[in-house]
Parts: structure tokens; C-alpha cells; sequence
């Protein structure tokens, strides 16, 4: 059992954490305080070809695996970037993956490299209104005429929908009461986000403001048969191949913010001097960090190992559930920490922990929330009857 980085895992940090070093952390204070989308440093990533290290080489990925993509997601957040900078390129590390494991040849060769490229960028319709987590009992429909499906409903909490051009969007084509399993019925769509018949509405929000959230109103959408992602009534077998990797990323990702922030909180107490000795010197203070670390690097390896089982080709779901809900309350408790370490100046933004508050509270929420990661270990793990 290693619990070192590779060579080259190591090399993909160390090159990454490169680029980052170029967007400090006023770059991403700015970000914050105007709302603008980071595309200097999406470009950035882009032009080192980051954007495609878990996709295969044949069509311009690197071809590496998601513990790769999640160091990635790790080291950007970890910089001080947060879920700001994570976010602006989290889709495009794991959302093709239905692509790349359910598409055609032509479909992976018409959708990857422009992504890879960063000439296409992706939203993930997913999420609405009147279902939330129980996605099976999404209203979105699709309905063929000919060579075409007709789309209408909505979606919410679509991120980077104002700037894609491309979303990848899961309905239903049969309906609920047709199929004998909920799980049934449900397809998946990787196509044009056209805006004559989709209205991208802004979602104003607590943190992350440079990233923007949307509710999407989808009217006619007209989707050629040839953007649906595996077999009809199968989507919801492809969306899963998205879902784990997805919930490593983000806890990556939580990971590298609590990180950023106990380092800040860790700085701020060997410094700051009250009663004529620095702050850290009470165990107030000093215990809280010491068991902040403690708990993201337990956090971190839960969320490593889940990494490992997935390039492996092992079922993974416990773990990266596991890891998911272990990186959010780690972070969230070190962010918090953080806050407080800092006294009245936490709540200043100069001081960049108040950002990191208010965006840890992302992975707290989403993609799961944590009473549904609790439920889920609860059933699947130590075989409790359903809760809900």
C-alpha cells in the first residue's frame, strides 16, 4: 500500500501549481468583487492542455485517469483559488466522461477535441426545480420526431450556461409511469446549447460570483438523434459514469480550499500579537488548526483512494461518496477556523478567508447533500432499510 504521488501525479502538481502561481490571489479578489468570468486563466489551462487529462489521447487528452484530474482540481484550489478557479474548468475534467465511455467514435471525435481545446465549453443540465436530488423523477421531455428529439422543461443550478456553448443534458423520453423501474426511461444529450430555444436566466448567489449558476427555460429544443450519448432510456446508466468522478472532484477541490485557508490561518497566528505574544502560542487557537489538519488529511485520503478505485475500475460509490462528505465538513470546519483565527479582520475580504467561507458552503450543498451521502452509506454500506 502507497500513499505517495507518482512521478508523474507529482509533475502534473507541481506543473499546475506553475500556472497558478501567474493568478494570485487579488487576481481571484477581483474576480469575486466584479463578478467577471476567469477566462485568463481558463486560457491558461487550456494552453497547458489540462483541460483534457482524463480524456484519451486519440482524440488530444492526455489519456491519465481521475486521481490525475483530481490532483489538478486540487492543486487550483488549493493556490487560493477556490471554487472560483475549480469550477471555471471542473466540467470539462469529468463531465465528457459518459462521452468517452458510452459515445460513437464519431460522436468522441466531433465532441472531445474541441473541448480539450477549449473551443467548445459545456454546461450540465441536470438538476430541477420540482425533483432536486431524486433525479429519476425529472419532468424535462424529450419526445423523436424523425431524425430529432423535441425538448421542453427547465433545469437549475447550471453552471457556466452564459458563456457554453454545448450542455450536456439528461431528460426523459419515456414516461414515469411507462417504465417499470424509475432508473428506466431517462436519456442523455450532448448538444448545441442554442439560445433561441433555451433562456439562460442568472441565479444571484451567495459565493462564487465569477462562476455564474443559471436556471435554464427550454422551449423546442430541437436535438439531433445523433447527440444522444448511448441508447435511448439508458441515460441514467451513462450519468453515473459522471457522478463518482464528479464527487471526487469536488472533494479534491474541498480539500485544497480548507488547505488554502488553514495555511492562512496558520500565518495569521504566528504573526499576529495580542497581550505581547503571537496568537498561536494559545491553545485556543493552536488545537482548532491542529485538528483542522488532521481532518483534511484524513479527508484527503479517503478522497484519493475513491480516485484509485475508479482508474482501477472498481466500484467506488462508497468511497467517493465517503470522500465527499469527509473533504466539505473538513473544509468547512477550517475555513471557519480560519475566519475566527483572524478575529474582525476574517470578515474582511482583504484577508481572502471570508471568500473561502462563503465558498466551501458549495461542496456542503452540491453535487449531494450530506444527509443523502449519510442515507446512502446507511443503506448500501451497512445494509439499513431505505430512509427515504
Amino acid at each position: 500500500m502507497n500513499f505517495e504521488f507518482t512521478e508523474q501525479q507529482l509533475a502534473v502538481r507541481d506543473a499546475v501549481d506553475r500556472v497558478c502561481r501567474e493568478f494570485d490571489e487579488d487576481y481571484w479578489l477581483e474576480r469575486d468583487k466584479v463578478g467577471d468570468f476567469p477566462e485568463s486563466f481558463v486560457q491558461a489551462i487550456v494552453e497547458g492542455g489540462w483541460l483534457g487529462i482524463a480524456m484519451p489521447e486519440a482524440y488530444g487528452g492526455a489519456g491519465l485517469g481521475i486521481t490525475e484530474a483530481a490532483v489538478l482540481a486540487h492543486t487550483i484550489a488549493r493556490s487560493g483559488a477556490g471554487f472560483t478557479g475549480a469550477s471555471a474548468v471542473h466540467l470539462t475534467l469529468f463531465g465528457p466522461n459518459p462521452i468517452v465511455v458510452f459515445g460513437t467514435d464519431e460522436q468522441k471525435l466531433r465532441f472531445l477535441p474541441p473541448l480539450i481545446k477549449g473551443q467548445d465549453r459545456a454546461c450540465f443540465g441536470v438538476t430541477e426545480a420540482n425533483s432536486g436530488l431524486n433525479t429519476t423523477r425529472l419532468q424535462t421531455r424529450a419526445i423523436r420526431d424523425g431524425d430529432n428529439y423535441i425538448i421542453n422543461g427547465s433545469k437549475m443550478w447550471t453552471t457556466t450556461a452564459q458563456t457554453a456553448n454545448k450542455i450536456l443534458l439528461i431528460v426523459r423520453t419515456t414516461p414515469l409511469e411507462e417504465c417499470n423501474k424509475a432508473t428506466e426511461g431517462l436519456s442523455l444529450f450532448y448538444t448545441d446549447l442554442n439560445r433561441d430555444s433555451i433562456e439562460v436566466r442568472l441565479i444571484e448567489k451567495m459565493g462564487r460570483k465569477a462562476v455564474d449558476s443559471n436556471a435554464l427555460f427550454i422551449d423546442d429544443l430541437v436535438v439531433p438523434v445523433d447527440d444522444r450519448i448511448g441508447e435511448e432510456g439508458k441515460g441514467w446508466q451513462c450519468l453515473l459514469h459522471g457522478l463518482n468522478p464528479e464527487r471526487i472532484l469536488i472533494a479534491a477541490e474541498s480539500v485544497g480550499l480548507g488547505q488554502a485557508a488553514l495555511e492562512r490561518a496558520a500565518n495569521y497566528a504566528k504573526e499576529r500579537v495580542v497581550f505581547d505574544r503571537t496568537i498561536g502560542k494559545n491553545q485556543a487557537i493552536q488545537h482548532p488548526l491542529a485538528v483542522n489538519w488532521m481532518e483534511l488529511e484524513a479527508a484527503s485520503l479517503m478522497v484519493f483512494k475513491a480516485a484509485s478505485l475508479y482508474d482501477d475500475g472498481k466500484a467506488c460509490g462508497a468511497e467517493a461518496n465517503a470522500g465527499k462528505y469527509l473533504a466539505a465538513e473538513a473544509a468547512l470546519s477550517a475555513c471557519q477556523q480560519a475566519v475566527r483565527t483572524h478575529g474582525g479582520m476574517g470578515y474582511a475580504k482583504e484577508y481572502h478567508v471570508e471568500r473561502y467561507l462563503r465558498e466551501i458552503m458549495i461542496p456542503v450543498i452540491a453535487p449531494v447533500s450530506q444527509e443523502m451521502i449519510k442515507s446512502f452509506i446507511g443503506e448500501q454500506v451497512l445494509g439499513q432499510e431505505k430512509s427515504y
